[in-house]
């Protein structure tokens, strides 16, 4: 009688096929499971921000700063300048300097569904295109 030792290749590919399978199925949930992930760092991290316009208020004169002043009076730290949990980041000010909007945009589609949005009333709002800037049309509900 012969002495085998180890798996046929019918064997292996079974076991290769069943691995597929239950990759083809978790994969999906895991990414979605990121994006979820992403998405609330994204809203906190507005929330973040907020709060550093609103000290940053109180210590100059009564104007919002850009991000690089934020980080500058220490109030935020510099990793809101590249791509953070997936999102980018971004202040803009009125002429007057009384008046910001931040944003918070998926670095790619795979990194996130909704744009973020504040501006001074500190409510975090969402669109859904995210590779526009918020238009009235677009805006939906505030993230509570």
């Amino acid at each position: 009688m012969k002495n085998s030792k180890g798996f046929s290749l019918l064997e292996l590919l079974i076991v290769v096929a069943i691995i597929l399978i239950i990759a083809t199925i978790a994969i999906p949930s895991l990414l979605r499971s990121r994006q979820a992930a992403n998405e609330s760092a994204a809203v906190a991290n507005v929330r973040t921000i907020n709060t550093a316009e609103v000290t940053y208020l109180s210590s100059a004169a009564g104007k919002f700063g850009l991000m690089t002043d934020l980080i500058a009076a220490k109030l935020l730290d510099d990793t809101f300048t590249a791509t953070k949990a997936g999102y980018n980041y971004a202040i803009v000010l009125d002429a007057t300097f009384s008046d910001y909007t931040i944003t918070a945009v998926p670095a790619s589609t795979n990194t996130g569904r909704y744009g973020y949005y504040s501006v001074p009333d500190a409510v975090v709002r969402y669109w859904t295109n995210a590779s526009l800037t918020p238009t009235p049309a677009q805006v939906g509900k505030s993230v509570q």
